[in-house]
């Protein structure tokens, strides 16, 4: 008989913190507070691995799991001092999800179950008719939607039609007698849809809301919340059942949602709302306005209705403490959920809260400067992949801005796009690669699509804790909320602001930090990084083995990538030098002249503009490693296609358009990728790595003698699958170094190595390391030849394969360590075996993959290379991946 279900209450728990992978982070959390001595109402938690075995025996449960329920549900009543389905005296409970990782909003969630006919008058005499009314709709509402699937709009278009009758505009303002009345018509309407009535057993009714929520850990918000968080399939949500404690007993109660700190920008303050006289999904649904917590909150944001603090003093004092307790004690910010029923303080959760890269960094920053962490904690407590949403440009403050209306800042960041009002409308305009801007009345789950499509999402409903506000801010998406000047219109697709009407399509900009929304585009700025981000980045700069290079081929990404901490270039891809004006002109000559002579006077033209292209990169980095890769086109991307460009080819080189075409056709292949490219055209073409020889070592030489520091570029050959490939090309690199020695009385200085991009070079890599000083491994085109997939076309059936469980990442942003990892780590042990001091590195855009760079760290490569606006997260990706290999390292010590 295993055990599947965990009790808690009354000051002990069967469950703790340290259980979050059996537990869920909710059970365990709960378990946690409970032993701490919280307020916590009594409950229990049925693990995950009851989800585990649900999926497994095609929704099925073990034998022995309804007799664990039954018991933990005996003790939770007697805790209570009530019982699950007994008229008299019914204990109400709750049922939610919990996954080990935060997801808030993905999975469904059914409150004041055990209501029913029978149990509503006993509740109704227990506290008064309009709470049991209001409690016993709720919960027809909640479970008719999540368990029965019946369309949520129908409870709301029936309750609109109840209020509007009755002349009333708020839920509040509605009694007893309307509830009763919208009871009976929501019965009524489930058993016109459904042909059964709604269900009034409590048991069957918790069975079928534990079927609920363990199914919707496959519900198509779920799956794509994992997908974009990484997190896996396999780990299954547990579900808590607790007993209800209510908020919506009248001016006494009240339900909130905080944080310890300020979730937008790490302030060491208590931020978050509540409500008087509701329950706690009507906080994060936005469909009433929030209050302030804080007095100070409630001044700064001019708000007009009283804050907690002033409202209810004694619970307020005591929510203080424990949200103080929490933190000291999880030593991280909390997110909390709290009931006050009748002035008594519950909570109900704490867990730590999702923040925006810019909160991450001062929380972590400012943890270790209180010393609640240390500093290798803090380097561990900010997502490296959330930095990107510091690295791009904000509104200009000096830019003209046409404000509509303001809102609430829910989450920084500035972002501009066209308006759509749907989801599927953000989904398919991304698709296209038009910017959007997504405009609803309210966010719900089921719109985590659009979001994910959408720049940035404006709501006219809702605060500073709503569903938008949430997810949003776990996105990096800038959001404004509770913009209530707003009137939307979806069928009309119109946003209507005081007069003026925006229509779907026409531009606006949008300020996450300030609230505002703003027609048209606002200008916008590079942004500065310092303070805690430089501070942070200096911690990690310190533990880091890893060095950080960029990828970069212009002035402007070298510049970029030196600010942000690159230690030199590990990739310049030459032929991205070559895509505008005169310089194409001049390639297309090159690859299609049909003898020496004429290929060597397109070349000729082409040797000073790389030679001032080099010469740049050289002053930038001064004196860092400058790794440059000679010429690798596929052809088909610098043939001329167009009239217009045979016409302009055909009079430069003084031949027929008709004779150009037939040139063209003749290098027209079948499969690019793997066709005259990389050392195949140098070795095919000598006079290439010859003219790309002389430009890089005579920039180099002027270079050293303008500033007095020595530069030693690293000469790359791609694509190389043989060691005679790269003696080949290597040859023509040394003479061309011989003939600069004549001419300039020195030789210059240089390294020759080659990208292990191709499975047979990993495999004979002790071979060519004799040639090579140095490996550089492009993941991008060794995934593609590895898997035989090609990166342009996978996303046709990439997405699929995800969906059906058959790869856990993308290999192309993650690198494959089971396959593609092996060829890199045999290459990287046989190159070190010919030549002990070869320099090894990764050059493709996994080199700012977080997961890829701890592979990187822990087969000891010595640097990777990544995007210029990725090195920050590269720096801090291999910060932490030299601290896990150093725990790691001690574990086995220890263990051994």
């Amino acid at each position: 008989m295993g055990k599947w279900v965990y009790t808690f209450g009354d000051g002990a728990a069967e469950g703790s913190a340290a259980m979050r992978d059996l537990l869920g982070g909710k059970g365990a959390n709960l378990a946690e507070m409970a032993s701490l001595g919280l307020p916590v109402p009594p409950g229990f938690t049925i693990s995950t691995e009851v989800c585990t075995w649900f999926y497994a025996h095609e929704r099925a449960y073990p034998d022995d799991l309804r007799g664990q329920i039954a018991a933990a549900l005996e003790e939770v009543g007697r805790i209570a001092g009530r019982r699950f389905g007994d008229p008299a005296a019914p204990l109400l409970v709750s049922v939610r999800s919990g996954a080990r990782a935060s997801m808030p909003g993905m999975m469904d969630t059914v409150l004041n179950l055990g209501l029913n006919d029978e149990t509503v008058h006993s509740i109704a005499e227990m506290a008064d008719a309009r709470f049991a009314w209001d409690s016993y709709r709720r919960f027809i509402q909640m479970y008719g939607d999540v368990v029965l699937g019946v369309d949520h709009g129908e409870f709301e278009a029936i309750l609109e039609i109840e209020r509007e009758r009755r002349g009333l505009e708020q839920d509040t303002d509605m009694a007893a007698e309307d509830w009763q009345q919208v009871v009976a018509r929501y019965k009524e309407m489930i058993e016109e849809t459904l042909g059964a009535p709604f269900p009034q057993d409590p048991v069957e009714q918790l069975r079928g809301a534990i079927g609920a929520v363990f199914g919707s850990w496959m519900n198509s918000r779920a799956v794509t919340y994992r997908r974009l968080h990484d997190i896996p399939q396999e780990w299954g949500t547990a579900v808590t059942v607790q007993a209800m404690v209510f908020g919506n007993m009248g001016a006494t109660s009240a339900t909130g949602v905080a944080f310890t700190r300020n979730p937008s920008t790490g302030e060491r303050e208590l931020y978050g709302e509540f409500l008087v006289n509701a329950q706690g999904e009507d906080v994060v649904s936005g469909i009433r306005t929030p209050q302030e917590l804080t007095e100070q909150a409630r001044i700064a944001a001019a708000s007009p209705g009283p804050s907690l603090e002033a409202l209810m003093p004694e619970a307020f004092a005591g929510f203080l403490d424990v949200a103080r307790r929490l933190e000291a004690h999880y030593r991280d910010m909390q997110d909390m959920e709290f009931t006050i029923e009748n002035g008594k303080l519950w909570m109900l959760q704490t867990r730590s809260g999702k923040r925006t890269a810019r909160a991450a960094l001062k929380i972590a920053v400012d943890m270790a400067a209180e010393g609640l962490i240390s500093r290798e904690e803090a380097i561990d407590r900010v997502e490296p992949a959330s930095l990107d949403q510091l690295l791009h440009p904000t509104l200009d403050p000096d830019a003209h801005r046409d404000v509509i209306t303001r809102g609430l800042p829910a989450s920084p960041g500035a972002a501009a796009g066209e308006i759509v009002f749907t989801s599927a409308e953000a989904e398919r305009l991304s698709a296209a690669g038009r910017s959007t801007i997504l405009v609803r009345a309210e966010t719900s789950p089921e719109d985590i699509q659009g979001m994910v499509a959408a720049r940035g999402v404006v709501t006219s409903r809702g605060g500073m804790t709503s569903h938008a506000a949430v997810v949003a801010r776990g996105m990096g998406k800038p959001c404004v909320c509770g913009a209530g000047a707003m009137r939307i219109d979806v069928r009309s697709g119109t946003m209507t602001v005081g007069g003026r009407v925006f229509h779907a399509g026409d531009p606006v900009t949008i300020d996450g930090g300030t609230g505002e929304i703003m027609a048209g585009y606002v200008e916008m700025i590079q942004p500065a990084l310092s303070g805690d981000f430089g501070e942070l980045m200096g911690w990690a700069d310190d533990v880091r083995r890893l060095r950080i290079r960029a990828n970069a081929e212009t002035a402007g990404d070298a510049r970029t990538a030196r600010e942000f901490g690159a230690e030199g270039i590990g990739l310049c891809r030459t032929e991205h030098m070559f895509f505008e004006g005169d310089r194409i002109l001049s390639v297309r000559e090159m690859i299609l002249a049909d003898s020496t002579e004429g290929r060597s006077a397109a070349l000729s033209r082409l040797l000073p503009m790389q030679r001032k292209d080099f010469a740049d990169l050289f002053r930038i980095m001064r004196g860092l490693p400058v790794t440059i890769r000679l010429l690798d086109p596929p052809l088909h991307e610098f043939l001329p296609h167009t009239d217009a460009e045979i016409a302009e080819v055909a009079a430069s080189m003084g031949v027929t358009e008709a004779a150009l075409r037939g040139r063209v056709i003749a290098l027209t292949e079948s499969n690019p990728m793997l066709g005259h490219r990389g050392c195949r055209l140098l070795i095919t073409y000598p006079e290439i790595p010859t003219m790309q020889a002389r430009a890089i070592l005579e920039a180099a030489a002027d270079v050293s003698a303008e500033t007095g520091e020595p530069i030693a570029p690293e000469i790359m050959v791609p694509l190389v699958a043989m060691k005679t490939e790269l003696d080949r090309v290597r040859k023509l690199i040394d003479q061309a170094a011989d003939a600069i020695a004549v001419e300039r009385g020195a030789r210059p200085a240089y390294s020759v190595g080659t990208m292990i991009e191709l499975p047979r070079a990993a495999l004979r890599a002790h071979e060519i390391a004799e040639s090579a000083e140095f490996f550089s491994f492009g993941t991008n085109d060794l995934t593609q030849t590895t898997f035989g997939i090609s990166r342009d076309d996978a996303a046709s059936f990439l997405e699929a394969y995800r969906d059906l469980n058959l790869l856990e990442a993308d290999p192309f942003r993650t690198l494959d360590a089971e396959g593609v990892g092996v060829l890199i780590r045999v290459a990287a042990n046989e190159g070190r075996k010919v030549r002990p001091d070869i320099k090894l590195g990764v050059c493709g855009e996994h080199g700012g993959d977080p997961a890829s760079v701890l592979f990187c760290e822990k087969i000891g490569l010595d640097y990777v290379s990544c995007s210029p606006y990725r090195v920050p997260i590269a720096r801090l990706a291999a910060a932490q991946a030299a601290l896990a290999t150093a725990r790691e390292a001690r574990t086995v010590g220890e263990a051994g």
